[in-house]
């Protein structure tokens, strides 16, 4: 009786470790950071955040405006620095105030970019730099617009 009750108890830990066990080997997908919108977030731009930045093209895919929130969280006027393309880039700046959010494309005009050459579907290396920092060069999404939502925003 006593081997019956030992054999049922193990049983029960392999089955409940069998089930349950993976959440311990595993990586929980809740715990990665990721870009729940259209756009992307930049890691490590300086002292102006980045987020949810994209491009919304016409259908040549030839010009194409670029919308982002940028956060600036310090206590001075910031200036983010924007390169786009790597062959001979655009160049772009955007003043962004002492503690204030400047969203392209809502609270303020996004910014044209003409000559851009890349068609809806496509990604853009972008550099972002601002403050004392290096900066950081990210891929950045090209949309049209087919979505209700971004269809104000093609140029």
């Amino acid at each position: 009786m006593k081997s019956r009750l030992i054999a049922s108890l193990a049983l029960g830990a392999v089955v409940l470790f069998g089930t349950t066990g993976c959440a311990m080997l595993s990586t929980q997908a809740t715990t990665l950071p990721y870009s729940p919108a259209d756009g992307v977030n930049v890691p490590d731009s300086g002292p102006v955040l980045i987020r949810n930045a994209l491009f919304v093209a016409d259908e040549s895919g030839e010009d194409a405006n670029f919308i982002a929130a940028l956060i600036n969280n310090t206590d001075e006027n910031q200036t983010l620095h924007i390169e786009i393309g790597e062959e001979s880039p655009i160049k772009k700046t955007v003043r962004v105030p002492a503690k204030t959010t400047v969203s392209l494309g809502v609270t303020e005009d996004p910014i044209l970019v003409e000559g851009l050459d890349a068609k809806p579907g496509a990604d853009v290396l972008v550099y972002f730099q601002s403050g004392d920092t290096e900066g950081t060069q990210v891929a950045v999404p090209v949309l049209d617009g087919a979505l209700d939502y971004l269809s104000s925003f093609v140029p």
